[in-house]
């Protein structure tokens, strides 16, 4: 009451206040500011007393519900008492009941911890089976199972329990067959497409020749970036063709992680493609080394053929061949001394000789030259690769691995050039020595039977 009493005095001081301040803005004395002050007085102290007449009034009502309210608050208190007893009773008879429960539970609790743990084992190897692409409502199942058989308070039902059979049974059998069908499937461009699949047991999945691989996290297929080489895609066709008997096909028996090393590896224009500018140097010095080869032989075989008709018409020399020319110089110096005609026949062979070992010094200079590129290619890497352990240390294996693999293809491309090389220039040399030889044959033969009908001639 007195409260109200203040915060209505207070309240009458603010407007008093208030209204001193805008009587003052519309003063123009202070006998007319003392009059609005005075007035102000008055009308404050009717409304504080029509407010107090009126709170006076309500007095028998505040009383009422304030006994209402005492009386709801003991109907409230002797509520919270029987509550708190019922509590007390019903928490006692839970906990019997849970002995009793653990007792008759017996060795069945075991078997409901193997079912839990079993189901837990199932779940984590179907989510990263093929198999899950083609059954893939059976996680739901098996996560909602593990969280039922974790409650202390529920049990599985029969029904649940042959559903967790039926789902490990049927792991076993898909992945001991070979089964086709139809789900999405991502391709290298990322868009994502019906498609008509083969899956082969655990191992691999197939479609339109390809390879495909399946993401766990997704739950999608998904085509391989770069599929193996056609010697393991060539026999894809036949496998989802045939409806029975066996097929030749490549399996991966570790479901995905030799495949996708295979597929890493890189394929041979990516190996010569790292032996940068030393490796193309080398490949095109094989170039030009094979076709010089291939040019000599063919020359050589030509005048081979030419030598071998020459010789089975010894006595009428022909100018499109090395023995015809020599054979020309001996008939055009019959009448000359042996002395004269062997300088004139060794002057001939010299003359052609030349003509068969034109580009051998190239070839020799290109077998030299190839494993010494392939060294500096090397070298070169090397130096790459011991940087960049300077920089980043030598923590990952691949980084030093990968260098001195890239390092190391000059080397072969050296090896793989000179090795050829070696032979052609030994093969095309062994054909001009043999035509040296056959002239210088011809010619002591020549000069032998002159030699002996030399004295009956002279």
């Amino acid at each position: 009451m007195i409260n109200s009493i203040k915060k209505i005095s207070l309240a009458g001081c603010i407007l008093l206040a208030c209204s001193l301040s805008a009587h003052a803005a519309t003063a123009v004395s202070l006998e007319e500011l003392l009059q609005q002050v005075k007035s102000g007085r008055v009308k404050d102290a009717a409304e504080n007393k029509a407010r107090l007449d009126a709170f006076r009034a309500n007095r028998a009502q505040q009383t009422r519900n304030l006994n209402n309210a005492r009386a709801e608050q003991k109907r409230e208190e002797d509520r919270s008492t029987r509550m708190e007893k019922q509590f007390e009773v019903n928490d006692a008879r839970i906990g019997d009941l849970e002995v009793a429960f653990q007792e008759r539970l017996g060795g069945l609790k075991e078997l409901f911890g193997v079912l839990q743990q079993a189901s837990g084992d199932a779940r984590g190897q179907f989510e990263t089976s093929l198999t899950q692409v083609q059954y893939p409502d059976r996680t739901d199942f098996l996560l909602e199972f593990a969280k039922k058989m974790g409650q202390s308070n529920r049990l599985a039902s029969l029904e649940e329990i042959e559903r967790l059979w039926f789902e490990l049974q049927r792991e076993m059998t898909a992945t001991g067959r070979v089964e086709s069908f139809t789900t999405n499937v991502v391709d290298s461009s990322g868009v994502e497409s019906q498609r008509e699949v083969t899956r082969i047991g655990a191992f691999n999945v197939v479609s339109d020749g390809k390879y495909l691989e399946f993401i766990s996290e997704t739950g999608r297929l998904v085509e391989l970036q770069r599929q193996p080489q056609s010697r393991y895609t060539s026999r894809i066709g036949d496998l989802t063709d045939s409806s029975t008997g066996m097929s030749p096909l490549g399996l991966d028996p570790t479901r995905g992680q030799l495949l996708g090393l295979l597929v890493q590896s890189p394929s041979l224009t990516e190996r010569i493609a790292q032996g940068k500018t030393v490796g193309y140097v080398i490949i095109a010095l094989g170039i030009v080394g094979v076709l010089i080869a291939i040019w000599r032989v063919l020359v050589l075989s030509t005048i081979s053929a030419k030598v071998g008709r020459q010789i089975k018409n010894i006595n009428q020399p022909n100018d499109n061949n090395p023995l015809g020319r020599v054979l020309r110089i001996h008939k055009e110096g019959a009448n000359v001394d042996i002395e004269t005609i062997e300088l004139k026949l060794g002057e001939a062979i010299l003359r052609e000789t030349p003509k068969f070992n034109a580009m051998l010094p190239l070839l020799k200079i290109i077998s030299v030259v190839a494993p010494l590129l392939g060294l500096l290619g090397t070298v070169t890497g090397m130096i790459v690769t011991f940087q960049a352990i300077t920089l980043y240390g030598a923590g990952d294996p691949k980084l030093m691995a990968g260098g001195i693999s890239t390092a190391l293809v000059t080397t072969v491309l050296g090896l793989v050039v000179a090795i050829p090389t070696v032979f052609l220039h030994t093969l095309v040399s062994s054909r001009a020595r043999r035509l040296t030889q056959i002239l210088q044959e011809e010619a002591a033969g020549m000069l032998a039977e002159r030699a002996e009908s030399g004295p009956s001639a002279a």
